[in-house]
Order: C-alpha cells, then structure tokens, then sequence
C-alpha cells in the first residue's frame, strides 16, 4: 500500500520496528512520504533502517525518557513493541516491556499532543470468547492462556483507560498468528519444525487458528494511521481460520515435505508441555519445539474470530495463506543456503 496521493505526510515514531511485524512495516514505510523516528535499542541491527533514512533514536520503552525524547515532534505513534514468547526466562520482563513500556508510550503521547496511537496488540487477550467466531465487541473469555497473552491485555486495558479518560487518540489492532519471511518467533519455529521433519507429529489437530499475512498487518496499520475516522477503533486482522492438522498439511504441501508421520492425541502434547517446561527451568533454554505450558495452552483453546470489520473500515484485502507460507518457506530455506 503506497501513500495516496494529496495524503498529508504524517510524523511518525515507532516502538518495535526491529521485530517481525516492524521489519516488513518499516520496508512498506520507506515507499511513502512519511517522516519516521524509530525507537531502538543499541542491541539491535539497525543497518536496513539507516539505508532507508530513518531517524534513529536508541532507547528503550522501559525508558520512558527516551520514549518522550523519541516522540518529541512526531504527530503519530505506530506502538509495536513487545515482549512476544510463549517462554521466556525471566517473567517480570512480560510485565516491564508489555504494561510498563506500553505505559510509557501512551502517557508520552499524551503528553506531546500526539493526534493519534495505533497500538499493535494481540488477539491473545481476547481469551476464548462464547462466541465462534468471536468479533470486536464480543467479551473476553474468562481465562488467558500465556504470561504474554496476560500481560498484553493488562497494557491493552490502560491504553483504552486512557482513551476513556484523557483523550487518547487510541486505535488497536488484534492480528492472529502472524505468518510471513522472516519469522522467528513461535510460529516460524513450528513451520521450521515440520518442513525440516524435526516434529513426530503435528500438534493440537482439532483446534482453531486464524492466521493473517505479515503484509496484510502492514496494511491494516498503514490504514489505520491514514484514515482519521479510525480513531476509538479496534480491529481483529485475520480470516483463514484452520485446524492444527489441516495447517500442518498445508505447510508441508507448500514445502514438498511428507507430513509427520504420527497424531498424538491432545492431552499427551499438553502434558509433553508440561514436561518440557519443567526441563527448560534447569536448561534455562526453550523448551524443545517451542511446547511450552503457554504455548500448548493457548494452542489447545485455539482463537477463531471474525475480521471482517478491517476489510470494510480499513480496506485491507486479506492474502492467500498459502502466499504467506510460500514467503516464509522460502526465506528460512534461503538462509540454510547461506549457512
């Protein structure tokens, strides 16, 4: 999506463009008009971000000094940044990046009059809704499956408290599983685990997912910065809603790879979960193929909602699964070759 043409150059700050999501954002950004400062820390690889122009500004949202000093001057804030991990070692760092780091973002842009946040949240803390599929006005289910999933619905409810109570000019984004080249979180860690054959067996058949193209999220936050009618907005991004077994067939026809050759019932992945858990507080590394107690959890209960609201307010086009795959197929077998 290239800027429309007579669109007014925005201002704009990123938290997270260094992630998955902001990568593929920031390629997308350098293609309009659009001013840009990112927010990064002096960790992360920032070469890409400095060929394409962009202001950098190390920090950190943890630091809310740095956040302020970031945002200084810039109309519009896309907040990316989080911890997403369905493991992690230290768990008050969910809490620090995902409440707090939101905290200090949203506080900052009301504080420099920013005309409007478009946070980047996760359809995670929805829960498992009553209704299936579930939309944007349906009430959150009664249980949240991961620390991530709890600590992103804590920073999503400040945020709106904020819009509630001081003005926030606040819209959210709610992406399922986000899929695209380049993927190392959890999901990528899964395709990997299938097309390399390193996985018995696929996992949680019977459950639901929705999946979304990396670039359709692109699209949607692009949208949502552009139009000004979104503002008090939240959007679920996401429509291809697929069982475990019918996904992991569909990677592996995609990848020309044979599909696992066992179907572990449901209550053996979750307690393998739980083992894997406990093994990883002494290894103090992952758990093997990312099953964790989060991740099974959250997997078991699946999400299937219905994101149609995106397509006609934000007129996005959802893509083909299949697309995404092919892209993240592609660049992880790409960079084996460079190995």
């Amino acid at each position: 999506m290239l800027r429309k043409k007579g669109l007014t150059s925005l201002k704009i700050f990123v938290t997270g463009a260094t992630g998955f999501i902001g990568r593929h954002l920031m390629r997308r950004l350098a293609q309009t008009g659009h001013e840009c400062t990112c927010l990064v820390r002096k960790t992360s690889r920032v070469d890409e971000l400095k060929q394409n122009g962009v202001r950098l500004v190390y920090g950190d949202v943890t630091d809310a000094e740095s956040v302020r000093r970031g945002m200084a001057g810039c109309d519009t804030v896309l907040h990316l940044a989080n911890l997403y991990a369905m493991w992690h070692l230290r768990k008050q760092d969910f809490t620090e990046i995902n409440v707090e780091g939101t905290r200090h973002v949203m506080e900052a842009a009301l504080e420099l009059g920013v005309k409007k946040v478009v946070y980047v949240s996760t359809v995670a803390v929805f829960g498992r809704p009553t209704e299936y599929p579930f939309n944007e006005e349906s009430h959150p289910g009664p249980h949240l499956f991961s620390e991530y999933a709890r600590t992103k619905a804590l920073g999503d409810a400040l945020a709106w408290e904020l819009a509630r109570t001081r003005g926030l000019p606040l819209v959210s984004l709610y992406p399922g599983i986000v899929l695209g080249g380049d993927d190392d979180k959890a999901s990528g860690e899964y395709i990997k685990t299938l097309i390399y054959r390193r996985t018995p067996t696929p996992i949680f058949t019977h459950s639901v997912e929705t999946y979304v193209y990396v670039e359709d999220v692109v699209d949607a936050i692009l949208s949502a910065a552009e139009k000004p009618e979104t503002i008090g907005q939240k959007y679920l991004i996401g429509r291809h809603a697929m069982n475990g077994l019918d996904y992991a067939r569909l990677v592996c026809e995609v990848a020309g790879t044979p599909m696992p050759p066992f179907r572990f019932p449901d209550w053996f992945v979750i307690l393998a979960g739980y083992w894997l858990t406990f093994v990883s507080q002494f290894t103090r590394r992952p758990p093997w193929w990312g099953l964790s107690v989060d991740a099974g959890n959250t997997l078991y209960n699946g999400f299937y909602y219905d994101g149609s609201k995106a397509e006609r307010e934000l007129g996005i086009t959802y893509s083909p699964l299949r697309l995404a795959l092919e892209e993240a197929i592609a660049s992880y077998r790409a960079r084996e070759k460079r190995k």
